[in-house]
């Protein structure tokens, strides 16, 4: 039996986190791709060359519903990015639910006392962890 293997997304309006699992168990932080603001073709392009290279099995795309659990512009985009990455690299996109990821990432970067300075730095490729580990955690249910 092979293992899949998964990366994640946590897409912004200037850079992307990434994170991966070889072994769809844990989540692991990978890196954080800049991109000119608002310039989702660039940022596709980038997110194209890594999963080239990786070529993940699933890619699990943060998908940043409303409370009400509304589409807003921000999940749409999300949504219409995610069909265009699947459709150009061959590889199923599913979105997961996203919400607190980023918020919940901040609090446990302070709990261990990283820098606001790093926190800056990393804090999208910790809520793609997020997103990630919450996909693989319920997967199999």
């Amino acid at each position: 039996m092979s293992v899949m293997k998964y990366i994640s997304l946590d897409l912004g309006s200037v850079t992307c986190g990434i994170a991966k699992s070889d072994t769809g168990l844990l989540a692991q932080p990978v890196k954080t791709i800049r991109f000119r603001r608002e310039d989702y073709n660039d940022a596709i392009l980038r997110i194209l060359e890594y999963t080239d290279a990786e070529k993940p099995d699933v890619i699990v795309m943060g998908y940043p519903l409303l409370e009400n659990d509304d589409e807003g512009p921000r999940a749409k985009l999300s949504r219409e990015v995610a069909e265009i990455i699947e459709q150009e690299s061959g590889i199923p996109v599913v979105l997961q639910d996203e919400r607190s990821t980023t918020k919940d990432s901040e609090e446990f970067l302070i709990m261990a006392n990283v820098s606001r300075k790093k926190r800056k730095k990393v804090i999208d490729q910790q809520a793609a962890v997020r997103i990630l580990q919450y996909y693989l955690d319920r997967k199999d249910r």
